[in-house]
Formats: C-alpha cells, sequence, structure tokens
C-alpha cells in the first residue's frame, strides 16, 4: 500500500485557509470590510507579503471584493464565486456538499450531458465508440469506487470532447472535484453495480446511436439521484 507524502502548508495557504473559516462560519460576514493589510499582518503575525497575496488569491476564488483606494471587502460567495469557492466549501464541511448544491451539480449534469450525447452521436465514429467502450470494461472490472467514478468521468468528459463543442471539456473538467467526491458516495450507497448499469446503458445506446433513448436514459438515472431512489444526500 502506497502512502501519500505530507508537506507542510504555507503561510499563504495557512491564511487563506484561515479567512476561508471566518468568512463560511459567518464571523467575518458578506460585506464587512477587512482591516487594513499592516493591521492583519501584525495580528496575524505573518509579513504583509503573504496578507498580500492571500487577500489576492481569495479574491480569485471569490471570497473577497477589492476596491481600489476604498478597502477590501468579503463578497457575496455564493452569487459570485467560482467552482474553485465550491472546492473551499466542500474542504470547510469534510468534503460535504449541502442538498441544494448536490441537486444542482445534478442538474448541469443533465443539461451537459444530454447537449453532448445529441451533438456526438450523429457524427461519432466506430473507432470512437470502441474508445468509449474501453472505459466501460474498465469500470465493469474493477472494485475500487474511486477507480470506477474515475473512469466515469473520463467516459463522460470523452463523450463532452466528441460533442466538438470547443468549451464542453473544459467546462465539464472544472466540476472534476465535486463530481468525483458525487460519484464516490453513490457508489457507497447504491453499489457499484448501479453504476456499471448506468454507464453500460447509456454506452448501449450511444453504440446503437439512439439519442433519443440515449438522452431519455441520462434525464432518468440523473433525476433517480436527484429524487427517486438513488438519492446521494447528507
Amino acid at each position: 500500500m502506497e502512502f501519500t507524502k505530507l508537506t507542510s502548508p504555507s503561510l499563504k495557504e495557512l491564511f487563506i485557509r484561515e479567512l476561508e473559516k471566518m468568512i463560511l462560519s459567518g464571523k467575518l460576514p458578506i460585506g464587512e470590510k477587512l482591516p487594513p493589510e499592516r493591521e492583519l499582518a501584525k495580528s496575524m503575525q505573518v509579513s504583509r507579503a503573504v496578507v498580500n497575496s492571500g487577500i489576492s488569491e481569495l479574491a480569485r476564488k471569490g471570497f473577497l471584493n477589492i476596491k481600489p483606494r476604498i478597502g477590501t471587502f468579503v463578497a457575496d460567495y455564493r452569487r459570485n464565486g467560482t467552482m474553485d469557492t465550491l472546492i473551499s466549501i466542500m474542504n470547510y464541511n469534510g468534503g460535504i456538499l449541502r442538498k441544494s448544491e448536490i441537486r444542482s451539480i445534478i442538474e448541469i449534469r443533465i443539461a451537459f450531458d444530454s447537449l453532448a450525447v445529441e451533438l456526438c452521436i450523429p457524427t461519432i465514429t466506430d473507432e470512437e465508440i470502441n474508445n468509449l467502450k474501453n472505459y466501460v470494461n474498465q469500470i465493469e472490472e474493477t472494485n475500487s469506487p474511486e477507480e470506477a467514478s474515475e473512469l466515469a468521468f473520463e467516459f463522460h468528459h470523452e463523450l463532452a470532447f466528441l460533442s466538438g463543442n470547443t468549451l464542453m471539456p473544459m467546462i465539464f473538467s472544472s466540476f472534476k472535484t465535486p463530481i468525483l467526491s458525487l460519484w464516490e458516495r453513490f457508489c457507497r450507497l447504491h453499489g457499484l453495480e448501479t453504476l456499471r448499469k448506468n454507464t453500460t446503458t447509456l454506452f448501449k445506446y450511444i453504440e446503437q446511436r439512439d439519442s433519443a433513448k440515449a438522452i431519455e436514459w441520462l434525464k432518468t438515472s440523473l433525476n433517480d439521484i436527484i429524487d427517486g431512489s438513488t438519492q446521494i444526500y447528507y
């Protein structure tokens, strides 16, 4: 068994984690102005360079709003956040997403996956179908929820790429962390066999080049996660 090498977080990482924790816990409410960088550096016993770079990173992640010559304010991260914001929320909650966030991710997947299937099936080649089949076969063979989740992600990412929409695979990749987390939870709650069935059935319709049935199956299986028999809420 291999163990992950442990590394100590930098002062910048510790600064970011602390401010994220204060924002997500409500100790720093939305709209509140942060103290000047000099005061933050003194109170948290770090350099101004750490504070400055940390604040810039937090602004990029959607947690802070920097107004030149006015100050830095806690941003409405749920309204203006990024995928990095969602990942920070997951980390703060111990990897757990709220019901509304899980539902939102699945709803986006319904829209994206349906469009990917609709666009790729009219032009998909036998070679591309065989590439998809390799993912299906590997999912059938593995007994690891983590590996199965990674393979399922790669299967759907390949569909996004085959759609011909140049933005879709990049957007899909941005959701990788929460999607993998939810698929692993799905496998643990409902078994690898259910994931295998969902993927195999979708592939069968793609192989038959039947867009209508493929999209119908996608919507059925994903809606079942939202409010059916395979829910994954915490």
